[in-house]
């Protein structure tokens, strides 16, 4: 199935699993679907198994959302105090599109937990409350995370899956992997048919001589490794170390517990230069777990780092709180830097990324699908470098090998059923779907949350001095705030034609003004306004800033 038909099945209205091999355009899809919803005044929850996944999509997590958090089950008594708290109820009741990405990652009890609050919020026994739901996800890549030590089933597994009964749609393009030659070992593995030619293009990669390391990306299967690295690198920084010790509250095991779940180490150290990741959501501030930055100072008050994000935004990490709450009251807390060390980073964390190159060990690989999703990352076999690898990193979960080739034929028998369709009545359907929701069958000039609506005088001081000529950094420097905040501003006040784009060219400097063709060529080729992407086939030669001024005055 093509990502085009995929997209229009999901404007249907009916239930989706989105799936098809890493780097097929599942997350390119739902990004396509989300800013389709939102030009008709629809905005869906966005969220995903994991954190890092919720970063790749600009979401947060499923557990956060449906408010069930770390539970492994749900009593009657922990249902109705879900329910109960305005703010879960709120945001499930005014939903019509629930997005859930990494499904793999989701064991069958959690999904049964999010349809059963669906439901008791909604007041409504359909599945997950009548919603739109969206699943996306690979189930040949990381299986569901046990907590508790014992085996978690997969999400496909579970009652509220075969109620939903989602149409299938298996994306079978390719748009990450370039290399006929990795291609056919990523699909050996896949298929189950790995032979000693597969074996003997990946013992190729071992031992590779590489020049300037420390700019590729690391991965590793343990967090003993990962820890390794990073401190390594941290002690070669050579300005001045700061530590942020944990405090806690509560009984000792308590504490214990919320411990084992935070990313945060107890003392966290850092140096102005470390590569670090953000290890918890805060969409008001701009960060959610997995968020990547550099260290770039300390503020002057408070002390706490600044950190540059991967797209120039500058966020102080301030303390935040892990907590364990029973009855609406909080039973034990952990105060942290949200942050962490993140110049090496587990498979785990790797899942969703696309790398040109890596350097990785796979001799720790401990899990089915581990080693498939670490090789998935990179775009071919000139950008592996492989430090070790076991028999187990080749192996991809039995029962998945099976029920990949029953999703492969819904799929296609989905297919069959929609191209029969007329185009009149799919429009009626789209149509439908889209009054039920609430949204507008006429679509809106801008998307709602792709440019927040300036509001207050802030913007209007920023309008102000733009308008007496003044550049970025001289308004940066007049009203105390960063050059990002300005560009943000600007980007802003352009979406509202409260700034021309032809005006909007003045504050460019001339050498980025010489490139703009060459950058706006890569914005239409890729049929994107996202910078990641951009970012990615420019080969990283122009800043995020850079990116985000040409794509300002883009037309």
């Amino acid at each position: 199935m093509t990502q085009d038909t995929a997209f229009s099945i999901c404007k249907t209205g009916v239930n989706v699993f989105l799936t098809g091999e890493p780097g097929s355009g599942k997350t390119h899809t739902i990004n396509r679907y989300v800013e389709y919803l939102r030009s008709h005044g629809i905005e869906p929850a966005i969220t995903a198994s994991t954190g890092i996944a919720a970063t790749h999509i600009g979401g947060m997590t499923i557990h956060s959302w449906s408010g069930i958090g770390i539970k492994e089950m749900l009593s009657s008594a922990d249902l109705g105090r879900i329910a109960s708290k305005s703010y879960i109820s709120k945001r499930i009741n005014k939903t019509s599109v629930l997005i859930i990405d990494e499904i793999s990652m989701l064991s069958e009890n959690t999904l049964t937990m999010v349809d059963l609050v669906c439901k008791r919020v909604r007041e409504n026994e359909q599945p997950f409350g009548g919603l739109q739901i969206i699943l996306v996800g690979d189930f040949f890549q990381l299986p569901p995370i046990s907590h508790g030590g014992g085996t978690n089933h997969f999400a496909f597994e579970s009652e509220s899956w075969a109620d939903l009964d989602p149409t299938i749609c298996y994306i079978t393009e390719q748009h990450r992997q370039d290399d006929k030659e990795f291609l056919s070992v990523l699909n050996a593995l896949r298929s189950g048919n790995f032979d000693e030619e597969h074996l003997c293009h990946i013992q190729k990669r071992m031992d590779q001589h590489l020049e300037n390391s420390l700019e590729i990306t690391k991965l590793f299967s343990h967090n003993i490794d990962v820890d390794r690295i990073n401190s390594a690198e941290l002690e070669k920084i050579s300005s001045e170390e700061a530590s942020f010790q944990m405090a806690q509250v509560g009984p000792r095991q308590l504490v214990a517990a919320i411990k084992k779940g935070c990313i945060s180490p107890e003392e966290f150290s850092v140096k102005v230069g470390a590569v670090v990741m953000f290890t918890k959501n805060n969409p008001k501030a701009g960060f959610v777990n997995g968020t990547l930055g550099k260290i770039v100072g300390f503020d002057d008050d408070s002390g706490y780092p600044v950190v540059k994000t991967m797209d120039g935004r500058h966020i102080e990490a301030e303390p935040m709180d892990w907590t364990i709450e029973e009855n609406g009251m909080i039973r034990a807390k952990v105060t942290q830097i949200p942050l962490r060390l993140a110049w090496a980073i587990t498979i785990h964390k790797s899942q969703g990324m696309s790398l040109d190159a890596a350097i990785m060990d796979l001799s720790g690989v401990f899990e089915y699908g581990q080693g498939y999703v670490a090789l998935s990352r990179v775009r071919r076999l000139s950008g592996l470098y492989l430090l070790g690898c076991n028999d187990h990193a080749l192996l991809v979960h039995p029962d998945i090998l099976e029920k990949d080739q029953e999703f492969r034929a819904s799929s296609d028998k989905a297919e069959d059923c929609f191209v029969g369709i007329s185009s009149k009545d799919l429009q009626k359907k789209y149509d439908v779907f889209i009054t039920a929701c609430g949204g507008n069958l006429k679509e809106s000039k801008y998307q709602k949350g792709v440019y927040k609506k300036p509001h207050g005088s802030t913007y209007d001081e920023t309008l102000a001095l733009f308008q007496s000529g003044k550049s970025i950094k001289e308004i940066a420097e007049k009203r105390n705030i960063t050059e990002g905040t300005v560009l943000s501003h600007i980007e802003n006040l352009v979406s509202l034609d409260k700034i021309k784009r032809s005006d909007a060219v003045r504050i460019i400097e001339p050498p980025l003004k010489r490139v703009l063709p060459t950058i706006h060529k890569v914005f239409y080729e890729l049929d994107t306004d996202r910078l990641g992407p951009v970012h990615e086939k420019l080969k990283g030669k122009y800043s995020y800033n850079d990116l985000r001024l040409a794509r300002m005055v883009m037309k």
